[in-house]
Parts: C-alpha cells; sequence; structure tokens
C-alpha cells in the first residue's frame, strides 16, 4: 500500500494512513502558548511638532498679559462678503474696516453705501486698472487674487503684492481728488470685485451729513505720529552739534493690554473594577487606557492652538503679516515673502503634510533641493536654514487651499510662546493632571483628566501666514 503525504495552507502535513495525524498540530499548540503582544495603537496620534517648538511659559494666575507700547488702529482688516447664487454683496458692517470709515457706526448709511457697489467679473490676466489712469473707484476684492505691479528704479517691472479675498485697494478715492493709479493691477486668477464709484459715494455724502464729517475728518486730520510699525514714536534727536534744545519724550503703553485666559481640554476616563482588578498581565489595563487618552487630549491642545477663534494662531496672525501666494502652489519666491515678514531670528514654519509636499513638488521642477536640518533627533527639510515641519491640525479646506505659519518663539525674543500651569494637584505630567474621582454603584471607576492651554502672540511680527497654498 502506498502512502500520500499533502501539506496544507497552514503548513501542517497530513498523514492518508489509516493511523491519521503523526504530530501536534500548529492549531492545537496555540493553545498552549503564549501570545506576544503590542500595546494598543492608535493612528490618531502624530508628532505634534507644535507642541515641542512653543517654550511653555507658566502662569500661575490663570491669565497671562501682554503688555505692549501703545500702537494705532488704521482700519486695515479685512472685508466680509455674503453670495446670492452669483451675486456678492459686501457686509455693510465690514465696510467700517476701510481707514476712512474706521469707527463709524451709521448702519443705515452703511446699508446704503453697500448697496452702491458694483460687481465686477475679470478674468485671469485681464487689467483691472492700468498705472496713470486716474482714480475713480475703490475696489474691494471678493473673490479670486490680483497683483500689484510697479515699476523699478530702472524701468523694469515689480511686483508690489498680491491681494486675496476681503482685500481692497483705492480706498484714497474715497477723500481725495485728482489722484492717478501709481501701479498697475492685473487679476492672476478669475476674480469678483465689487467697485465704488466716487461720484456714488460723493451723492450720497451730500446727503448724509454724518458721512459727509466722517470722510472730512479723515482727510484734514494729521496723522498721529508713530514709526514704521504704528507704535506712539519716540522723540529722540540725533547727529547734532553744538548745544540744541533736546526733545523731551516718553513711552506710551496701551492701555488696555490683551489678556490671554488659559483655556482647558478635559475628559472623563472611566474602568471597570473588574478590567483594573483582572486584566492586568502582561499590560496594565488603567496605564494603557490612559496613555491613549493623554495621546487624544494632547492632539486636541494642538489642534486648539492653531485653530481656536480666540487664541489660535491662524486667527491671531496681524493681517499686515500675511501674504497670498503668487500663482497657487507655494513656490521657493512665496517662502522668501513669508520668511522675509519674521525676519529677526524666525524659528520654524509649519505647514499640513499636503502643503509641504506641493512645495516640494515647486522645488524639483525648478532643480532645487532644499538642505535638511535636525529637530528633535530628526532629520527635516529646510528653506534658507528654517525648519519646515509638517502640522496636520493646519486645515485644507474642500478646495484643497491650505496655510503655511512661520514663527519666532520665546519671551525673550518677543516672539509665540505657549502658557500652561504646572503645580497641579493630581499631575501625572506638567501642565496635565489625573484626578480620581470615585467608583460608582456600578463598579466603574472615575479619573478626571485635565490640561490647561493657551498661546500668546508677543509682537505681531513673531507670526505670519502664507495663505492661499494650493495642495493639490
Amino acid at each position: 500500500m502506498t502512502e500520500t503525504t499533502v501539506t496544507n495552507a497552514a503548513g501542517d502535513t497530513a498523514d492518508n494512513t489509516a493511523n491519521g495525524r503523526l504530530s501536534l498540530s500548529t492549531a492545537a499548540a496555540r493553545n498552549l502558548a503564549t501570545t506576544t503582544k503590542t500595546p494598543p495603537q492608535m493612528q490618531e496620534i502624530t508628532s505634534r511638532h507644535l507642541l515641542k517648538v512653543l517654550p511653555w511659559v507658566q502662569v500661575v494666575g490663570g491669565t497671562y498679559r501682554v503688555n505692549r507700547r501703545l500702537s494705532y488702529a488704521i482700519g486695515d482688516g479685512r472685508l466680509t462678503f455674503v453670495n446670492t447664487g452669483a451675486d456678492v454683496r459686501v457686509i455693510p458692517a465690514e465696510l467700517c474696516e476701510l481707514p476712512a470709515l474706521r469707527g463709524y457706526d451709521d448702519s443705515g448709511v452703511l446699508d446704503e453705501l453697500a448697496g452702491r457697489f458694483v460687481q465686477r467679473e475679470v478674468g485671469p490676466d485681464e487689467v483691472v486698472v492700468e498705472a496713470g489712469s486716474p482714480v475713480t473707484d475703490l475696489f474691494l476684492v471678493a473673490h479670486g487674487k490680483v497683483v500689484k505691479l510697479g515699476e523699478g528704479a530702472y524701468g523694469n517691472h515689480i511686483e508690489l503684492g498680491v491681494l486675496a479675498d476681503g482685500e481692497y485697494f483705492g480706498d484714497r478715492a474715497m477723500t481725495e481728488d485728482g489722484l492717478v493709479w501709481d501701479y498697475t493691477v492685473k487679476a492672476l486668477t478669475a476674480t469678483t470685485l465689487l467697485a465704488l464709484p466716487r461720484e456714488a459715494l460723493r451723492e450720497l455724502a451730500g446727503r448724509e451729513r454724518s458721512l459727509r464729517e466722517r470722510l472730512e475728518r479723515h482727510r484734514t486730520d494729521p496723522p498721529r505720529p508713530t514709526n514704521d510699525f504704528g507704535e506712539a514714536a519716540i522723540d529722540l534727536a540725533s547727529g547734532h552739534s553744538g548745544e540744541p534744545t533736546l526733545p523731551g519724550t516718553f513711552v506710551d503703553y496701551d492701555a488696555a493690554p490683551r489678556e490671554y485666559e488659559l483655556s482647558v481640554a478635559q475628559t472623563i476616563l472611566r474602568v471597570h473594577t473588574r478590567v483594573a482588578d483582572l486584566y492586568n498581565e502582561p499590560m496594565n489595563q488603567t496605564e494603557q487606557q490612559l496613555r491613549l487618552t493623554i495621546h487624544a487630549l494632547r492632539e486636541r491642545q494642538e489642534h486648539e492652538l492653531v485653530n481656536n477663534r480666540v487664541f489660535g494662531l491662524l486667527h491671531n496672525a496681524d493681517f499686515k503679516q500675511r501674504v497670498h501666494t503668487r500663482s497657487g502652489p507655494p513656490t521657493p519666491d512665496d517662502m522668501d515673502d513669508l520668511l522675509a515678514l519674521v525676519w529677526k531670528e524666525p524659528a520654524v514654519i509649519l505647514g499640513h503634510p499636503r502643503a509641504i509636499a506641493a512645495f516640494g513638488r515647486q522645488c524639483n521642477s525648478r532643480g532645487l533641493y532644499p538642505q535638511s536640518v535636525e529637530v528633535n533627533g530628526q532629520k527635516a527639510p529646510a528653506w534658507r536654514g528654517v525648519p519646515i515641519l509638517p502640522c496636520n491640525k493646519i486645515p485644507v479646506t474642500d478646495r484643497g487651499i491650505s496655510t503655511f505659519m512661520a514663527m519666532r518663539v520665546g519671551e525673550q525674543s518677543q516672539g509665540v510662546i505657549g502658557l500652561f500651569r504646572t503645580g497641579l494637584a493630581d499631575e501625572y505630567e506638567p501642565g496635565l493632571s489625573v484626578r480620581f474621582m470615585g467608583i460608582n454603584d456600578k463598579a466603574v471607576i472615575s479619573y478626571l483628566v485635565t490640561t490647561y492651554f493657551s498661546a500668546a502672540v508677543l509682537v505681531p511680527d513673531a507670526l505670519a501666514l502664507l495663505e492661499s497654498v494650493e495642495v493639490g
């Protein structure tokens, strides 16, 4: 009689003789074997570079006050629009962001003024205004991007800046006559503009005394003496000879400095006593539950530091510290513009991983290969020696638009800092506490996990944004 041996999919040898199996199968052997396990894994955990690069400052009283030299607001914000289908209209109250209407509060006049804007659609590369032509309209950029082009010192054409959603140009036409455009404005993309003819504004001001007086006051009031950053000037004398009378001066402070209150992220971790008592080998169940909970809390903390509307960095960057990409994808030229805004000791650039990849593609297309630097023991790409670190908390819109953040950090450098509170009761790690809350009548143990945090921008030029970054 001939024996036939067959190897099955599990690698076991099946004996077809009448005597059956010759050895113990692997499936049966597993019943006696010890399984090697990993700790629980979680895909949400990231490198959290923002939490690592920010210097953290202890806030004992729960509130951090940023005292600054007195600055004068000049109405340099952005305007907001609403649309009904293809029709776009500026929100009337938003017109107070224009310098000439700063502080004007007559809602009826603002509503009528908003209705006098004329919508205008322009295509890519279409010239909106030509240098040397009379200034007859105020333009609001409702959607899209335009570029301001001027003439350089040697007759060459230079870019003076890119304007995008919510920005404006030609506002001097509201209060001054006989002006001509000293730059050309050309559309970079399909753009929706709202134009206010000067004659329409004059007709309304002729009927509305409050508007007429507001525009006249803006035209005639001498500007307050300031330095290049809008701060109250300090009078000094230099380069003189003899015995001239020296100017007297003082440094004026902001009378209403901003205060940052620590925000909180909390959750209640629940573990059944039966689980905590019986299933702790080889890993402690409570410790693993707590470890993953703390990771999730730290991820939320970083998200809030980026996106919170009160203290988040994306919402606290000064409008003068924001630039737009020239075409869409982030180019080396755009990165240079970003670093030019944080030129005093720039520490780091943060971007969404897809935005960093888009920048890498632009470098590849130009034959550029950015150098690498070491950050926290790992290699990271850098531009001009400043590391570019990934942060997936920076949003990417449905249209594939994201943002790069560049910052200077530290109190001594007047940069961006993180705020926290240590020395908490039942502190588990710096700035994070785990408090035992008791056991309920269902034998469930509860722990309150808490962290307090915030972020502060000490001076406006410590943080800058590169906006309108296409990542597709």
